[in-house]
């Protein structure tokens, strides 16, 4: 029986993977950033295909790509990347907003085998062993900090061996290897079953080991001034950081007319809907109330030999614009802000991006 039932596995397997190994791959990791608040984590825990199905589960995550990372050199496929020395990895796009990468990196641990050094599963060998590809130093604290709380918490009965390493580079895999749990689910679904994954991991962690809690609102803060710096545009910095003004009628929002939210750019905190949006003639994006009036602070703003009302955020401490009492009914309120302060949420986005909750305004 377990014979035959290798032999079914092993069809399967030559049956799904065999193809033309120039098909067209996925655009790299550069050509998938959809906006500069998305993160990446790079994992590697055995069969990509796994690995990738269980991390689009997640809410947050935008999208994982399978693909090769850790080697030397060369132009990796599935034909040589054992020989280069790479790993089969799957490289993951998340808004922090929603969920962490510390959150992440517990996922991980919940869905490997962090203590085999000889694979994963029935996938044997160091083109299979688990490994995590940190980014920057705030990623390794944060892997590390959690490895060692694994290994305080011994809940596993054998020393971790995953390897926390600098990520050095990351090539998508062909394009048949991609969402191949949605492409073939049958063949799929045997090749799961066969590895013995889920049922050696629901003996450690129980069959809950899947679940992520939620960020809570509490979340949207003001990142650290480095990481401020490293993914503000030199305009969005000077507007939300300087106390800048930009160009009228040369902003990216002056004139949206698509349904959504308006987020703070730097802490992800909700401030305005496109219901409460209106044209003030003034070439800047403006709005007759807050969706959340917790969100902001209102300051006395005496600077250019006047008086104004300054508007910033209450996490993000950023400065949006003014309001001023010439707006519209029903407040008689014209928030005018700036474009840079803001990021755009399309209604048809606001749930992967964790906003669900403000679907409401648009029923």
């Amino acid at each position: 029986m377990r014979n035959s039932l290798f032999y079914m596995l092993t069809v399967l397997f030559l049956l799904s993977c065999s193809g033309n190994s120039g098909a067209d791959q996925k655009k790299n990791s550069a050509d998938i950033m959809i906006n500069s608040n998305l993160q990446i984590a790079t994992f590697a825990g055995g069969c990509f295909w796994c690995v990738e199905s269980d991390f689009e589960k997640v809410n947050g995550v935008v999208k994982a790509i399978s693909g090769y990372s850790g080697g030397q050199g060369g132009n990796p496929s599935y034909e040589n990347y054992h020989d280069l020395g790479y790993v089969e990895a799957v490289q993951i796009y998340y808004n922090p907003k929603v969920v962490s990468y510390e959150q992440l990196v517990d996922y991980l641990w919940k869905h490997i085998d962090s203590t085999d050094a000889g694979g994963q599963f029935v996938d044997r060998g160091t083109s299979y062993r688990s490994e995590i590809f940190y980014h920057d130093e705030e990623q390794r604290k944060t892997a590390e900090k959690s490895k060692e709380q694994l290994v305080q918490s011994k809940r596993l009965s054998k020393p971790i061996v995953t390897a926390i390493v600098p990520f050095k580079n990351f090539t998508a895999a062909e394009d048949y290897h991609q969402d191949y749990y949605k492409k073939n689910p049958l063949r799929y679904k045997y090749y799961r079953n066969g590895s013995g994954r889920d049922q050696s991991l629901d003996k450690t962690w129980g069959p809950g080991r899947g679940k992520i809690k939620p960020l809570t609102e509490s979340q949207y803060k003001k990142p650290e001034d480095a990481m401020i710096k490293k993914t503000l545009t030199p305009l969005q910095f000077k507007v939300t950081q300087e106390d800048g003004t930009e160009p009228p009628f040369q902003n990216e929002y002056w004139d949206n007319k698509r349904d959504g939210i308006y987020v703070d750019i730097v802490s992800g905190e909700p401030l305005f809907s496109s219901r409460d949006k209106f044209d003030s003639g003034t070439g800047w994006p403006s709005f007759t109330r807050p969706v959340e009036s917790e969100n902001i602070v209102e300051k006395t703003d005496k600077n250019l030999f006047m008086t104004r009302t300054e508007v910033r955020s209450k996490n993000g401490n950023s400065h949006l614009g003014h309001v001023f009492t010439d707006g519209p009914k029903p407040t008689g309120l014209r928030y005018c802000m700036n474009s840079a302060s803001l990021r755009f949420i399309a209604k048809e986005d606001m749930k992967k991006e964790g906003y669900e909750k403000y679907l409401e305004l648009f029923k």
